[in-house]
């Protein structure tokens, strides 16, 4: 295999798996038999590689696969391992266990890798692996995994070229594990940090999206989910502790839906916008429902938290000194009290988190210590919510009308434009049309007697409505 940037190197294995490979290949090219094929996209083009049988246990598991790259990190010191030694037993084994873990948290068996497990006992191999010459896996890691767990010798693998590279490797495994038959996704965060690889290398994210069957807004989105949990991480880091990317991976729509609020109030406010973005991934982090972190807004603190909070975990609202970026002495806006209060809440619950997930590495004073922290935190944004919700069913009663109204003048201009289009045409329903219309107007007598019984001093709007029904009645 060519040098590429990137490179993990040869496995210890790598002469004898490339001769194994080149022997297997020549029995099957001078076979009778039917011959098993495997189209792959190689550099830019589709490409079909031949299928040999390999013994599972000289084969290795690919140490920069997408599939777990955000779980390596749930034990530090094997990930640093895996980056200096990724041949050694010790990576493998590590590898392994990412392999069968469930992705929000690699210290369980997934039931996913169970799943898959019981299907090749029971019916093998549906599709071949795919492997290079020295015998890394590039695509089937997790099935060659299972096959070992259930003690089968053989796996079926397609072979790459002989001039692979660990970019081709890289390529060629996002191209296989995105084809629509795929047996296991890629989890969340792994396919954001996959997306972001691939824009970072160059590639436009237009291409990377389509990869990907999505559309290249979702990809942007992604991309900012993703920045925001590298910012969340570096922010929770104490001493002892930091929160990983993979302890967000069951926060999909709610960091989706999170930016995507972010950017629309963004273009109003970005004070209002900083809050709301804080205040929601306070409660995120928190692991509140979707449902309650759609009930926070800009002004959930100062509305419904900030009595709640209890005095360590409140913040004095000073206001950030105004910075200057050095060489262009241009000055930066300091950010609000507000913002600054806001952050320092999240921060201390992210802080308190991330001594919580590290378990017995921190010392019993701290966690205990984290683990108040939280909970007083978490039952004031609770208490919090509770008003917060019952403001939000109220506003959302007295937009109810007003919403349905503006809703049928919508379609009232569309009926505008159709009948302009069937008057072209020659196609109006004139009979269907007086019908609608006789419709209208006792729906607009019924709106009328509501209003008039609902509003004492009417506006401009409600007066003319009642004028002219008065008038037609009269």
């Amino acid at each position: 295999m060519s040098k590429d940037v990137g490179d993990f190197g040869r496995p210890p294995l790598a002469a004898e798996n490339k001769d194994l490979v080149e022997q297997r290949l020549k029995e099957v090219a001078a076979g009778t038999g039917l011959q098993e094929t495997l189209t792959i996209e190689w550099r830019m083009k589709p490409q079909v590689v031949q299928v040999i049988d390999m013994p599972v246990e000289s084969l290795y598991y690919n140490p920069g696969t997408h599939r777990i790259r955000a779980q390596r990190s749930f034990d530090p010191a094997q990930d640093r391992r895996l980056d200096d030694d990724p041949w050694s037993d010790e990576s493998q084994s590590y590898l392994q266990h990412l392999l069968q873990a469930e992705p929000a948290d690699p210290s369980k068996r997934d039931k996913d890798f169970e799943e898959l497990k019981q299907s090749l006992k029971e019916f093998r191999q549906n599709e071949p692996g795919l492997i290079t010459r020295e015998g890394i896996l590039v695509n089937g890691n997790t099935r060659a995994a299972a096959l070992r767990e259930l003690g089968v010798a053989h796996i079926r693998v397609g072979v790459l070229p002989d001039s692979c590279t660990w970019g081709d490797i890289n390529t060629v495994e996002l191209a296989l594990q995105l084809r629509p038959d795929t047996r296991r996704d890629y989890s969340y965060i792994n396919q954001l940090l996959a997306i972001d690889e691939q824009v970072e290398a160059g590639r436009p994210l237009r291409e990377v999206a389509r990869d990907f069957r999505i559309r290249e807004t979702t990809a942007e989105l992604d991309r900012k989910v993703l920045s925001v949990l590298r910012d969340l991480s570096d922010r929770s880091t104490t001493d002892s502790a930091q929160l990983r990317l993979l302890d967000f991976e069951d926060a999909q729509e709610k960091l989706r839906e999170v930016c995507k609020a972010y950017a629309k109030e963004a273009k109003a406010d970005p004070k209002q916008a900083e809050l709301l973005k804080e205040n929601r991934l306070a409660a995120i982090v928190m692991e509140f429902s979707k449902t309650d972190v759609r009930l926070i807004e800009a002004d959930f603190r100062t509305r419904y938290l900030e009595h709640r909070l209890p005095d360590e975990l409140k913040v004095a609202p000073t206001a950030t000194p105004e910075r200057v970026i050095p060489g262009i002495n241009r000055a930066v806006r300091a950010e609000a009290p507000q913002v600054v209060a806001a952050r320092a809440f999240t921060d201390s619950v992210l802080r308190a988190k991330a001594v919580i997930r590290a378990g017995d590495k921190v010392p019993v004073a701290q966690a205990e210590k984290a683990a108040s922290v939280f909970e007083v935190a978490h039952q004031a944004v609770e208490d919090a919510l509770e008003p917060a919700g019952k403001d939000a069913r109220v506003r959302k009663r007295k937009q109810a009308a007003p919403d349905r109204l503006y809703d049928a003048c919508q379609d009232i201009e569309q009926c505008i434009t159709d009948m302009v289009l069937a008057r072209g045409s020659r196609s109006l329903d004139e009979e269907a049309l007086e019908e609608a219309v006789l419709k209208l107007k006792s729906s607009l007598s019924k709106l009328a007697l509501a209003t008039a019984q609902s509003i004492e001093v009417p506006g401009d709007g409600v007066a003319w409505l009642l004028d002219a029904v008065r008038q037609e009645e009269s």
